[in-house]
């Protein structure tokens, strides 16, 4: 179901989404389409900023994991005098 909305936009933004839009589309379905693909990117981003920020953290342990085992191998490797 739809809602009505009323909304202000510029001349320029009218005569650009018109250019946009053309004949086939009116105003308020490319408005649609286009706020729903930016609403959509922005939802991505958070998803794939989270996601990250997960890996990240999970990089800093291994990594101190890591060093903690070529330390070990290098006390156990190190050649004896």
């Amino acid at each position: 179901m739809k809602e009505k909305v009323s909304i202000a936009l510029s001349k320029d933004v009218l005569v650009r989404i018109d250019r946009m839009a053309g004949a086939g589309q009116s105003r308020s379905a490319f408005i649609e389409t286009v706020l729903a693909q930016y609403l959509g990117k922005q939802a991505r981003m958070q998803v794939e900023a989270r996601d990250l920020e997960l890996l990240n953290r999970a990089a800093d342990e291994l990594n101190v994991e890591v060093e903690d085992v070529l330390r070990y191998q290098a006390t156990r490797n190190a050649p004896t005098t």
